[in-house]
């Protein structure tokens, strides 16, 4: 049971420091309302336009796909060293070494292929998609 204290107490003691900087700061920081505080902060100079601009959806979707496959590069170098002792111990066959990693990387690659045909790795149109009029991105 004295396990259970020592990460109880870590815990709390996790929580009570944020807290309790929050707290200091709340007290002692100045108190100046000012409306020139809530306007927007584009690096000393005076903004212009809206601040509710679209992006283009395609920045998400790249970055949604490098983290797809960041994760995946973190979860098969482990995989990859691990593989070596597994197929010089003959516990276990080469199907049920290769099999769960060669099915998820296959997954993955389904979804390549889907996010490719749908465009979503598709920067620029080239001139033939142009001549043909086919706009999707």
């Amino acid at each position: 049971m004295n396990d259970w204290i020592a990460i109880g107490a870590l815990a709390l003691v996790g929580l009570l420091i944020p807290l309790g900087m929050m707290a200091v700061s709340y007290l002692l920081r100045p108190s100046v309302p000012e409306t020139s505080k809530r306007a927007t902060y584009e690096s000393g100079e005076v903004p212009t336009g809206g601040t509710r601009i679209r992006f283009n959806i395609q920045y998400y979707m790249v970055a949604l796909l490098f983290l797809v496959f960041d994760i995946e590069t973190v979860l098969l170098f482990p995989w990859a060293v691990v593989y070596l002792d597994a197929v010089e111990s003959d516990a276990v066959s080469l199907l049920e070494i290769l099999g769960p990693m060669l099915l998820f990387v296959a997954i993955l690659m389904v979804g390549l292929a889907w996010a490719w045909r749908n465009g979503a790795v598709q920067w620029a149109q080239t001139p033939r998609q142009l001549a043909s009029g086919d706009d999707r991105q």
